[in-house]
């Protein structure tokens, strides 16, 4: 169980290790913005404008999808899902910066502004990244 785990961490690799978490917890939420909508919706009256709550909620799982699907592929091809997460996050950032701030109708808006956007400017930073090379298992030279 041990050896499967750590070819399947070897196989990802950090990028796809980042992105299969940021996957899974964008189609979570989704789900839960389809299957049980939030009751104070202040913060969202900007997307809601948009598209209803449970549009939303598919475009954050087929984000999740898209992030997870592309954890499998090579580095540097596995682009579309950083920025499909980034770009889920970013209007929901804004949404909720726009309720606090200049509309008022939310007080405390900048909070989730600053989580959705904290958690979208991960993979705008992570998409930069170059995956480390492997480590070789060479046996120890005999001096």
């Amino acid at each position: 169980m041990r050896a499967a785990a750590r070819r399947l961490t070897r196989r990802l690799g950090r990028r796809g290790a980042l992105l299969t978490l940021k996957g899974v917890i964008a189609a979570l939420y989704g789900y839960g913005q389809v299957v049980q909508p939030p009751s104070d919706v202040r913060g969202l009256c900007l997307l809601l404008k948009a598209w209803p709550l449970d549009v939303w909620g598919a475009l954050w799982i087929t984000a999740g999808i898209t992030a997870l699907i592309s954890a499998w592929l090579p580095p540097r091809r596995d682009w579309p899902g950083f920025l499909a997460v980034w770009g889920i996050t970013a209007p929901w950032s804004m949404s909720y910066l726009v309720a606090w701030w200049p509309l008022g109708d939310y007080p405390r808006g900048w909070v989730p502004a600053l989580i959705f956007g904290a958690f979208g400017a991960v993979c705008l930073v992570a998409i930069g990244w170059t995956e480390p090379p492997r480590a070789r298992s060479e046996p120890p030279r005999e001096t």
